[in-house]
């Protein structure tokens, strides 16, 4: 059940701020004068792509915790605070991961002087840096379904609410500790793990997700059949 409709000042604030983090992804602002920079600009359009939609996911999740709590207490709008100053500090390191991540997959891993846009030695850090932004993220989103569930009452939260709450709990941290175990690779498991591990760890989240949907749907209907026993006459 959502408890406000009308969208508050921080919600535009944080639509401005996406929307702006959006602009950043653009490969240029201006119109291309030739063919070949027409070209050069269409071969980002896979990793636009992707990042555009890792923003949107973000924007969506947001979006969706305004709509169900509304709330605009302190602690909401510092972690979102922190959320946007994450989103927009992270735009380039966002950008710059997954237009690798295309090159390379396109069999083009060297700049424009024929240099490799990456050494081996660099990889750790990269993918330190890139899931410092995914803990740092999931980490807040977490917080903030914490924050609303701690109060309920307040918003006079129904027991399948509280249910939705907790699970989106352990939804957000569930990724942000992935980001955590990706940081670990990179920084104990040296250039190689960096490169071939610390990435492909995000592969985890679809089954998690896929378990953590099963666990809510088994939880949904033991908390459904609980309320019809409780309901029913004696």
């Amino acid at each position: 059940m959502a408890h406000r409709r009308e969208v508050s000042r921080i919600e535009g604030f944080s639509d401005a701020v996406f929307a702006f983090a959006v602009t950043l992804l653009v490969v240029s602002l201006e119109v291309p004068h030739t063919f070949n920079e027409l070209w050069a600009a269409m071969r980002q359009f896979f990793a636009f792509a992707i990042c555009f939609a890792l923003l949107f996911q973000v924007w969506w999740r947001h979006y969706n915790f305004f709509r169900r709590y509304g709330l605009e207490d302190a602690p909401t709008i510092v972690l979102t605070g922190i959320l946007l100053f994450v989103v927009l500090f992270y735009v380039y390191p966002l950008k710059f991961v997954f237009t690798l991540v295309v090159n390379q997959i396109l069999g083009n891993a060297h700049d424009d002087h024929g240099s490799p846009v990456i050494l081996d030695s660099q990889a750790p850090r990269l993918m330190q840096i890139y899931s410092s932004g995914v803990v740092a993220v999931f980490g807040v989103f977490a917080l903030m379904y914490a924050n609303a569930l701690k109060q309920r009452e307040r918003l006079e939260l129904n027991a399948r609410q509280q249910l939705e709450a907790r699970f989106s709990i352990i939804d957000n941290a569930g990724i942000a500790l992935i980001g955590v175990a990706s940081i670990l690779v990179a920084t104990f498991g040296g250039a190689f793990a960096a490169a071939t591990i610390a990435g492909p760890l995000y592969f985890l989240i679809g089954p998690f997700k896929w378990w953590l949907a099963r666990y809510s749907a088994k939880a949904s209907s033991r908390l459904e059949a609980a309320s019809t026993a409780d309901t029913s006459p004696a």
